[in-house]
């Protein structure tokens, strides 16, 4: 037999079987959006407080109870393996999520569920997609199929507020040789745009200089960036967006006093780096006295589009859904920015957008299966690479 028949055969193989497990997937997701999993006073073993820890270890039971080894790395993250070997490829998602909010129709952590659709705050962000990854890679399992490298499905702690649990794992694994975040958008994300947070401060003496600039060139102006200099843009990412605006007063680092502060969320294209974009921002500033400085900043992802790692996605996401796959670009932020070596993936389908974050956070079962299809493909490809 030839080896595209013996891979189409095993595709087969595989999507049985994820239709096969439907009965256990779905009550799993179930199990797990009902845990308000928002970070929390940390305590002794639990970093990100008590019920971000409850959902990591619910997490790693159905794991167990599918018949994977699971790894708790101090509550920071967790994984469930298939296979054995010294490299690996990976999906990494997230069992925390940001607060619930107003304007629920329904309790936000109650899984509440009509006319085929989940309601619960972390069904798509992220607990149902990395649940996706986890029954899909089961599929592999329970259809005997060996892998050249073995796959981790990766549970996150702290994507939504620092990134603090992937520190934490990355000192004591190493980093994967493929896979992708299942936390953003379809088809395949070959890059992410870069993303910086920069502050502008003043002196208590000078907040009427202070508002006047934070009212020149972000408050009244357009969020591109154009009246610092700064409104960058590529063919394929768009033009630099400003976003997450932030007012307040901070304490100097050096001399302790308190100072007025902006806090701005760039996110910026690829083809240009953060250095000259901050020079032209200081610029800006240092001629009205003010200060700014990069808080933190993460560099685009960037792979090219015919590696093997974002064919083998490209090729998963076609089989299953027969829509074009061609990979893309976003302007959010994942754990691609972090974590060497993967790219997002999923889950929302184009036209979907607006939905995590937002009150009524929903997901439909049949998403849910076809995200789970679609990944079972992709951990087999990556893991045959």
């Amino acid at each position: 037999m030839e080896y595209g028949q013996m891979e189409n055969e095993s595709d087969k193989i595989i999507l049985d079987w994820v239709d096969r497990l439907k009965d256990r997937f779905i009550p799993s997701v179930l199990e797990l959006v009902r845990i308000d999993s928002v970070e929390r006073e940390a305590y002794d073993g639990a970093p990100f407080g008590r019920e971000v820890k409850r959902a990591l270890e619910c997490a790693l039971d159905i794991s167990r109870q599918l018949g994977f080894d699971t790894v708790n790395l101090d509550h920071y993250m967790g994984y469930a393996q298939y296979g054995r070997g010294e490299n690996y490829v990976c999906a990494i998602g997230h069992v925390d999520v940001v607060p619930a909010g107003e304007g629920w129709k329904h309790p936000p952590f109650s899984g509440y569920t009509e006319n085929g659709v989940i309601y619960s705050r972390g069904v798509l962000d992220n607990k149902g997609p990395i649940m996706a990854c986890l029954y899909g890679l089961a599929a592999i399992k329970e259809a005997g199929i060996s892998l050249k490298n073995p796959v981790r499905i990766i549970f996150g702690c702290d994507e939504e507020t620092g990134f603090e649990d992937l520190k934490y794992y990355l000192s004591k694994e190493k980093p994967p040789l493929y896979g992708f975040t299942p936390d953003c958008k379809y088809p395949v994300v070959y890059s992410e745009r870069g993303r910086a947070l920069v502050r502008i401060t003043g002196s208590l003496k000078q907040l009427e200089g202070f508002f006047e600039f934070v009212n020149k060139y972000f408050i009244g102006a357009r969020n591109t960036g154009d009246r610092l200099g700064i409104d960058f843009s590529h063919q394929e990412y768009g033009v630099m967006e400003m976003r997450g605006y932030k007012l307040g007063v901070a304490s100097d680092r050096f001399s302790g006093k308190r100072q007025a502060a902006f806090d701005v969320t760039l996110s910026y294209p690829g083809g240009v780096t953060i250095e000259e974009i901050m020079k032209r921002i200081c610029n800006k500033a240092e001629a009205e006295g003010l200060i700014a400085q990069l808080v933190h900043n993460y560099d685009p992802v960037v792979f090219p589009k015919d590696t093997p790692m974002v064919k083998a996605m490209q090729e998963s996401y076609e089989r299953v859904t027969g829509l074009d796959g061609t990979p893309v670009t976003t302007t959010g932020g994942t754990y691609a920015k972090a974590m060497p070596g993967i790219v997002p993936f999923g889950p929302s389908f184009p036209g979907q957008k607006g939905i995590s974050h937002n009150p009524n956070e929903w997901m439909s079962v049949d998403d849910l299966m076809t995200n789970a299809k679609v990944y079972a493909l992709a951990l087999y490809r990556l893991g045959q690479l």
